[in-house]
């Protein structure tokens, strides 16, 4: 009689022949679980049925995040007008409170919204801890194998600003097995399945700026979750020596994973941002992508401090984020409610703190120079990117 891990891995090996041209930019390593193979860079997931629901649900989100939400601004129009108002008003969140807080309209759309993305989780979950012993397996198998490498560190003091279920997110990035896993395939129906293939990672790894004098050797990605943007760091940079970080260890657990799948050279290590262990003036680029949004503001603080002492003279910050994008969109009422429904509603518990931070006053806090006409790209929210240089 086969055994159930035999018969997994004949189901693989059977993938993997029936299914050559889709595999070919993947590289698959002893213990590879992907039964229904992969499209590009993408692992399928493992079963038809739950793939047929995340894309019903990504393209809700489509709808949701479109049409949906026109009509809410629309609404929220209305009852600006009404009141004598203008459409950009910007007000103090509890009269937006008071004047959106009960319209049917902005409720089912924020609660469409929520509940479309609860149910996405909790699909991902079950399939996960469904069949865990498959999938801790397959990490395991790649713990130890390079290219790259992993540092896990399971008894470091995680942070209580880290602890929450970012996003809704079962938990969050460290205390569920499967984070990685989640994050990942939520993460595909967040992008609408516009980043299946790292497209919009290799974007912003594209627009990174280099120091004035062109030299990189070291490369430093912080907050790193399943490590899309590291990857894609190694991709254009593959001389340099390149670190990515998170808190989570099941994050950089499944990024080692996904990188050792890809055959790219990547050191992943469970570290927090804010104390990476690396000695003053290491790197010639420190970056990150959508961190600052999930950590408090006195955590955003420390950060930033921190990637300044770990740059050397003529290295250069570059935190992507929608915040740090300029123009900066001008603020409204609408959008002031909005926000507060993204942290109360979604569990993005700093986001208001977000969106109320001067980041250029931030950086320049830490002594590095900012720019406010940093690099920009169709990908980097089309709009230039602050950025920050350590003087010479």
């Amino acid at each position: 009689m086969i055994d159930r891990r035999r018969l997994i891995n004949l189901s693989v090996t059977s993938a993997a022949l029936m299914l050559p041209s889709l595999r070919s930019l993947a590289k698959s390593f002893p213990g590879d679980l992907d039964p229904r193979g992969t499209i590009g860079r993408l692992e399928r997931l493992p079963k038809l049925d739950l793939e047929a629901r995340e894309d019903l649900s990504t393209d809700f989100r489509i709808f949701v995040n479109g049409d949906l939400r026109r009509k809410a601004r629309q609404r929220s129009d209305a009852i600006l007008k009404a009141k004598g108002l203008p459409a950009d008003a910007d007000l103090p969140l509890d009269q937006t409170m008071e004047l959106f807080g009960n319209d049917p309209l902005i409720a089912v759309s924020n609660h469409t919204w929520k509940n479309n993305q609860d149910l996405m989780w909790r699909q991902l979950h079950a399939e996960f801890h469904g069949n865990a012993d498959q999938f801790l397996t397959e990490m395991e198998t790649a713990d130890m194998r390079g290219p790259g490498s992993l540092e896990l560190n399971p008894t470091m003091h995680i942070p209580d600003y880290a602890k929450h279920e970012i996003h809704m997110q079962p938990g969050g990035y460290v205390g569920d097995p499967f984070a990685g896993h989640m994050y990942h395939y939520g993460t595909n129906n967040f992008y609408t399945a516009r980043n299946n293939q790292d497209e919009m990672h290799q974007g912003y790894a594209n627009a990174v700026p280099l120091p004035v004098d062109g030299k990189v050797r070291r490369i430093l990605d912080l907050g790193v979750s399943c490590g899309q943007l590291t990857v894609a760091l190694k991709q254009r940079f593959p001389d340099a020596d390149v670190w990515g970080l998170d808190v989570g260890g099941p994050m950089v657990r499944y990024a080692h994973m996904r990188a050792v799948d890809l055959g790219v050279d990547v050191r992943f290590a469970q570290r927090l941002a804010e104390d990476s262990k690396f000695p003053d003036g290491h790197f010639d680029i420190v970056t990150s992508y959508i961190l600052f949004h999930e950590v408090s503001y006195p955590a955003c603080q420390a950060i930033m401090k921190e990637a300044a002492r770990v740059l050397r003279p003529g290295g250069v910050f570059f935190p992507m984020e929608v915040k740090m994008a300029r123009p900066e969109p001008k603020r409204t009422a609408f959008g002031r409610f909005m926000n507060w429904f993204t942290q109360a509603g979604i569990n993005e518990r700093w986001y208001m703190d977000y969106m109320d931070t001067d980041y250029s006053a931030e950086i320049r806090a830490v002594g590095l120079i900012a720019n406010d006409q940093g690099p920009t790209s169709d990908r980097l929210f089309g709009r230039h990117n602050v950025m920050g240089t350590k003087p010479t």
